[in-house]
């Protein structure tokens, strides 16, 4: 009787459920189930802890000195580190390379309200990512007396789009790097310059350190491939061996047998990570630089060749040190490009740079010596020769005096037109020619015009501007002739400047000479010829420059060395031409 009595209990409610009248304000709808009854209170939080720990983002509870009260499985797989290891602990103290604002934190236990943040960092679990991102949301958590107990975390990680976006923006900075090192790199003309603008260009963008050394010529024989360390840059702080290189100005020699140089010699990147110490002693010959580099944590070396039409200029050579990743392959093929880019720029220095030498050593040895007096048949001469300021021009400026064996004395200045090894090539032709002219016993227009027709038939294309005078100094008088020069300017005994009038005639290597020839009597004071650099300037008239000449105060009797010396101190200043100067004076026995 009690089993059915209860058996009766039992269905009941669930009879009494089904036969229920409907009920106002329920619109016709039966009262709910027994089982559609909510949980109860344990086995709704067996239902959220299941939520939570079979959820694919992490999730932890924090309490109010933020030290962890629980981590949930996926972030302890997430991070590599088991939950019990967080209990009780800080972030800090079990995950010291994450960077969590743990102000955010505390704001969120002041005031209540939620908030979110990015923490970033790295985990104890290796990760395909460059940098590990979680968006996470923290909530304020209260218990039923309404006593704050803690902070709740929910992190997902976003690593992945983050990684693309970051991708995205290296691969603008790199394009954007190199679509900038040709208006970067090689400026200007000279090699040192333009292995500066090379390291400093790639510091700190590409890396934390970076030097240029060049391959001195006439090595690739050597046991060794030697370099010379020509310029490098670091980023603000970081001390390399980089400098110490070169210390001694002593060449520095990759070995023979090393996988350095065949990398190097074939014009391929050499690319190293994660060198140790005996690694370092094998690839720096001298071991002073690579303790340094070891001093400033360098552990990461990338060596670019600069290769231009076959040839091997130099190395690119790049470092990273400390926190910094080590070179990937794209930097390789950045450093790569970026390298064959620079090649190019560092050739054509070290082309101009061999031009501008051969030329001015060309143009001084064939210069009658400056700076000395001299004194031929009674007439004394001085003279200067400055090349441009910036030195980037060589010129055919040129200054002759000749001592005749008829007791006269041949002065001349010309300017051959262009500049570089041509020009100076072509005033050595000139120079020789009016010599041979002069020595025949020519008047100074018949020198002109013979020299005209000479060059013209010889197909000399370059012409030049000169003038040139004979001193007789036995019956005092100087004659002249001007083929297309400036005129020179007398000095008088009385310290006036007087430009010379002189008819001019064409310039010689036109073949159209028709000269004229002046004769002055020569009564003291000093002849000053000249070239255009001295006078001449971009977007002003010659005549301004030629009254800024005659507006100088000199004195005549001052040795002629002052006199020059005063002249280049006023006017050569803002000149974009090579100088050359004569002066002359007659002397009494």
């Amino acid at each position: 009787m009690d089993r059915d009595t209860s058996s009766r209990r039992a269905t009941a409610p669930a009879a009494t459920a089904r036969d229920a009248p409907k009920t106002p304000g329920a619109r016709g709808a039966p009262a709910p189930a027994a089982a559609d009854a909510p949980p109860d209170g344990i086995a709704y939080l067996d239902m959220l802890r299941g939520i939570v720990e079979g959820a694919a983002v992490g999730f932890a509870v924090l309490g109010t000195d933020l030290r962890y009260l629980y981590v949930n499985p996926h972030m302890a797989r997430a991070t590599g580190l088991p939950a019990a290891a967080y209990l009780g602990r800080t972030q800090h103290e079990v995950l010291p390379h994450i960077q969590r604002p743990d102000q955010v934190l505390r704001d969120v236990l002041h005031d209540g309200r939620p908030r979110e943040a990015i923490v970033t960092g790295r985990t104890w679990v290796d990760s395909p990512y460059q940098v590990r991102e979680w968006r996470c949301v923290y909530h304020r958590l209260v218990d039923g007396t309404g006593k704050v107990v803690g902070v709740a975390a929910v992190g997902l990680e976003i690593s992945e789009p983050q990684q693309y976006v970051y991708e995205l923006e290296r691969a603008h900075r790199r394009l954007a790097l190199l679509d900038s090192a040709a208006s970067r790199i090689g400026t200007g003309t000279d090699v040192a310059g333009t292995c500066r603008e090379l390291a400093e260009f790639v510091v700190p963008e590409l890396a934390d350190a970076a030097g240029v050394e060049l391959t001195p010529p006439d090595t690739a024989s050597a046991r060794r491939t030697p370099t010379r360390l020509a310029a490098y840059a670091t980023r603000p702080g970081l001390v390399t061996g980089l400098a110490a290189l070169d210390a001694r100005g002593e060449l520095v020699g990759w070995p023979r047998a090393t996988g350095t140089r065949r990398n190097l010699a074939a014009g391929r990147i050499w690319r190293r990570d994660a060198i140790t110490v005996a690694q370092w002693r094998s690839l720096i010959p001298r071991w002073a630089p690579a303790q340094a580099c070891l001093a400033a944590r360098v552990h990461s070396v990338l060596l670019a060749p600069l290769v231009s039409d076959g040839r091997v200029l130099g190395i690119l050579m790049l470092a990273r040190a400390g926190d910094s990743a080590p070179f990937s392959n794209e930097d390789a093929t950045v450093a790569r490009e970026l390298a064959a880019r620079a090649a190019r720029a560092l050739d054509r220095a070290v082309r101009f740079e061999r031009e501008h030498t051969m030329a001015l050593e060309l143009q001084r040895a064939l210069l009658a010596e400056p700076g000395q007096l001299q004194r031929h048949g009674g007439v004394e001469t001085t003279a200067r020769y400055r090349p441009a300021d910036d030195g980037s021009l060589i010129g055919g400026d040129w200054y002759d005096v000749l001592a005749l064996p008829d007791g006269r004395t041949m002065l001349v200045i010309g300017d051959v037109m262009g500049h570089g090894v041509d020009a100076a090539v072509a005033m050595s032709h000139y120079r020789s020619t009016l010599r041979a002219l002069a020595l025949a016993g020519l008047s100074p227009r018949r020198i002109l015009q013979h020299a005209d027709r000479m060059v013209a038939d010889s197909g000399f294309e370059r012409v030049a501007t000169c003038f040139l005078a004979l001193g007789d100094s036995d019956v005092a008088t100087l004659t002249y002739a001007s083929a297309g020069h400036l005129p020179p300017v007398w000095l008088t005994p009385q310290g006036e400047m007087q430009l010379v009038p002189v008819p001019v005639g064409p310039p010689l290597g036109s073949g159209l000479g028709r000269y004229e020839q002046g004769v002055t009597p020569e009564r003291g004071g000093v002849l000053l010829l000249y070239t255009d650099g001295l006078v001449e300037r971009r977007g002003e008239d010659i005549d301004r420059g030629l009254a800024r000449l005659t507006g100088l105060s000199l004195c005549p009797t001052d040795p002629l060395d002052k006199i020059l010396d005063t002249v280049l101190a006023h006017l050569a200043a803002g000149s974009e031409d090579d100088i050359a100067l004569l002066a002359a004076r007659v002397v009494s026995g």
